[in-house]
C-alpha cells in the first residue's frame, strides 16, 4: 500500500504505491477509502483539483464540502488529512513542528517554474515556523524525463538545478533535484525518499503507461494530542 511511510513527532506521512490502488480524482473510491481507513481512520480528507499552478490552499479558510483548484495545502488542524496526487510529478510533504502545522504540495514542470514549493514554505514561514522538514516522494527521474530543448531551457532558466540529460543522451529535466534546490535555498531540512516512477513497476507513471496510468498519493496529517 505504501512506497514510504513514517512519523515525525505528531505528524504522520506517507506516499502510496500501486497496491494502494488508483487514487486519481476519478479513480477507485474503494481504494481511497481503504488507504484513509488505514492511514488516518475517521479523519477528514482535504484535497484539490490540481492545475499545475502556485496556489496554496489554507485548509482553515476552506468552506465545508469544497475542493478548490490549487497545488498545495497547509493546515494546523489535527482532524484532517492533506492529500496530493502524482504519476511522475513530485509530491512533497511538510512538517513544521514548532507551530504544529503540515503541508502537501504537487509539483510538476509548470509548478517548479511557478514556484509552488517555495510558496508553500512561505506560507509556513508566515505562521512563524523556522524549522521546516520536507519529504520528497516518488517522481520521474532526470534520466527518464525527456523534454524538448526549449522546454528544458525555460525551466532551467528559473531553476538551474533542474537541467539534466536522459540516459539516452537527450535534454531532460530533473524535477526532484529542482525541488530539492528550492527547498535547500529556503533552509528546509530535506528527506529524499523518492524512487523513479517510470523505472519502478510498483508505482504509477504517466510517462510509462500514458493515459492508462493511475495516481499515487502523498498524505500527511497531525495526530490529535
Amino acid at each position: 500500500m505504501y512506497a514510504f511511510r513514517t512519523s515525525h513527532g505528531p505528524a504522520d506521512l506517507c506516499f502510496t504505491d500501486r497496491s494502494g490502488g488508483d487514487l486519481a480524482l476519478a479513480g477507485d473510491p474503494a481504494a481511497l477509502a481503504r488507504v484513509l481507513d488505514d492511514f488516518a481512520p475517521g479523519a477528514l480528507l482535504c484535497d484539490l483539483v490540481q492545475v499545475h499552478g502556485e496556489h496554496v490552499d489554507v485548509v482553515e479558510d476552506r468552506r465545508a464540502g469544497t475542493r478548490p483548484e490549487g497545488d498545495a495545502l497547509v493546515t494546523g488542524r489535527s482532524d484532517v488529512v492533506l492529500m496530493v496526487r502524482a504519476a511522475d510529478c513530485v509530491p512533497v510533504l511538510f512538517h513544521a513542528p514548532e507551530i504544529g502545522a503540515v503541508a502537501a504540495t504537487h509539483c510538476g514542470r509548470a509548478g517548479l517554474v511557478a514556484g509552488v514549493v517555495p510558496r508553500t514554505v512561505e506560507k509556513l514561514r508566515e505562521r512563524g515556523e523556522s524549522s521546516i522538514h520536507a519529504w520528497i516522494g516518488p517522481h520521474v527521474c532526470g534520466a527518464c524525463y525527456e523534454v524538448p530543448g526549449d522546454v528544458q531551457d525555460e525551466a532551467a532558466a528559473a531553476v538551474p538545478a533542474a537541467r539534466a540529460t536522459t540516459s539516452w543522451g537527450t535534454p531532460s529535466l530533473d524535477l526532484g533535484l529542482g525541488v530539492r534546490s528550492q527547498l535547500e535555498h529556503q533552509g528546509v531540512v530535506v528527506h529524499d525518499v523518492s524512487r523513479c516512477t517510470r523505472e519502478s513497476e510498483d508505482l504509477f507513471s504517466h510517462r510509462r503507461d500514458g493515459s492508462a496510468a493511475g495516481r499515487l498519493a502523498g498524505l500527511v496529517r497531525l495526530r490529535a494530542s
